[in-house]
């Protein structure tokens, strides 16, 4: 995500960037129904997976291997229809687990085609099998819904999900928006592979990650069905509806480029967009191959969002994006997206490294040196929002998009590079994405990457520009 978010209601992409009980039985069948069996020889999932920042995102118990989401949208009354298909894995005996869904009516679950019952609490929907499953066990979960989905206001009183907008919806998810249009186990350290089946009115586009895998018109309304083959966590799906004009075309690499503007857009958008085939070139010189089959940008005019977002293999405007913002959002392809979080107090694993990557494009493009910069922020006095916190652990939901963790997340890399060299340090950033590619990482691990390739003790470096408070004195 461009940064930082501001603390009010909006974000600014260009500088940075309760519901009601609902159930297809009434409670006492869906009772009934969870009852049948030997559910009591297993053990309920937890309701959380465990973050401090959002307890209630992501669920205990299983591991969604894929998601087969089918959504029908009408942008005139803004009603979705959805079905969504769950293949997991259960990682421990279960009696019941829960998905993340919120708002949204419920009209049916099945576990593996047996009718389950179910329940709503919060922002849980807690599904009851016929009979426990054994840990290890594959299954597929099946949620039938419909409604109206509007956004979460996150922490920091930004609103994430399903945002409207005049001619569809502007879908991004960080940090816990997913929940606002498909079921889902939503914390980043659960990743699955995702099929998308989206049908708008005709004239209207919808885009999705990865591949376009085809797309009909009849009666009236257009199906596009998407493929997303790499693992990716829920926050970075999207599903992103409009009227815009699409461009298709296929790099020398391989890498499949789709590109969605609106016509309002289109004319800012233009210049900044041809840049992405050479972007992507830069940064896999860099960071090593791209590690999607798929690229491009969703450009919105959605002036009441205020921020970008890095959806997985195609990143969402919510206005023609300037340079800078191209860049960073595509960084997070590798750092964020490809290297998922394990937890949101190492996010700025993500955004400290996004904006480093903006540094040193300027620095290897004729514009300012990471030097200049560094010490120009450097230079802000130590009662700067800059040092209002420690970006290796925010403290809390609220401050995980803020200041620190972008500028100082990136001065801390720069004092890294300054500390090994720039030999190790490039060696550094591309073994963190090749070697954690499709997978997870902490910044422990971070840590000891670094040592590992430059041979140093850094324990120190990294207490002072990670973990401890105030402005750090200069080495």
């Amino acid at each position: 995500m461009t940064s930082p978010r501001r603390p009010a209601a909006r974000r600014r992409t260009a500088v940075l960037r309760r519901e009601a009980v609902l159930a297809t039985v009434p409670v006492a069948v869906a009772a009934l129904l969870g009852a049948a069996g030997p559910t009591a020889a297993g053990t309920p999932g937890a309701a959380g997976a465990g973050d401090p920042y959002f307890p209630l995102s992501g669920n205990g118990g299983y591991h969604v291997r894929h998601y087969d989401l089918t959504l029908r949208y009408d942008t005139a009354s803004r009603h979705l229809d959805g079905r969504a298909v769950l293949t997991a894995r259960a990682t421990q005996r279960l009696s019941r687990f829960d998905l993340d869904l919120k708002g949204l009516k419920v009209t049916g679950v099945t576990v593996d085609r047996a009718a389950a019952g179910f329940t709503r609490n919060g922002q849980e929907l807690v599904v009851t099998p016929r009979h426990a499953l054994r840990e290890g066990q594959e299954f597929r979960v099946a949620v039938t819904y419909n409604g109206t989905p509007k956004p979460v206001t996150d922490p920091d009183g930004s609103a994430d999900g399903w945002i409207r907008t005049d001619d569809g919806a502007f879908v991004a998810g960080e940090p816990q928006g997913a929940m606002t249009w498909f079921p889902a186990n939503g914390h980043p350290s659960d990743t699955s592979s995702y099929d998308f089946t989206i049908t708008v009115p005709k004239g209207r586009t919808a885009v999705a990650n990865g591949v376009l895998a085809g797309q009909h018109t009849a009666h009236g309304r257009t199906t596009f069905r998407w493929h997303q083959a790499e693992p990716m966590a829920a926050y970075l799906a999207t599903a992103t509806v409009g009227t815009f004009r699409v461009e298709r075309y296929t790099t020398p690499d391989g890498v499949q480029v789709v590109n969605a503007v609106d016509a309002r857009e289109a004319r800012a958008a233009a210049p900044v967009l041809r840049q992405l085939p050479s972007v992507l070139a830069w940064e896999s010189k860099l960071f090593g191959p791209y590690p999607f089959r798929a690229a491009g940008s969703i450009v919105d005019h959605a002036p009441d969002v205020g921020y970008a977002l890095e959806t997985q293999s195609r990143p969402v405007y919510d206005s023609a994006p300037d340079l800078s913002t191209l860049v960073h959002e595509n960084a997070h392809q590798w750092f964020g997206d490809s290297v998922a979080l394990t937890a949101w107090r190492d996010i700025w694993l993500n955004e400290g490294f996004a904006t480093y990557a903006e540094w040193l494009y300027s620095e290897q493009h004729g514009g300012r040196s990471a030097q200049k910069t560094f010490d120009a922020l450097y230079d802000r006095p130590a009662s700067d929002n800059l040092w209002a916190f420690p970006p290796g652990d925010p403290g809390s939901g609220r401050n995980i998009f803020g200041t620190p963790v972008y500028d100082r997340g990136a001065m801390t890399l720069h004092e890294l590079r300054r500390t090994v060299g720039d030999r190790a340090f490039f060696r550094i950033l591309r073994a963190w994405a090749t070697e954690h590619r499709g997978r997870h990482g902490t910044s422990a691990q971070f840590v000891r990457l670094a040592e590992r390739e430059s041979g140093k003790d850094l324990e120190g470096l990294f207490h002072t520009w990670l973990y401890a408070h105030g402005k750090p004195d200069r080495a």
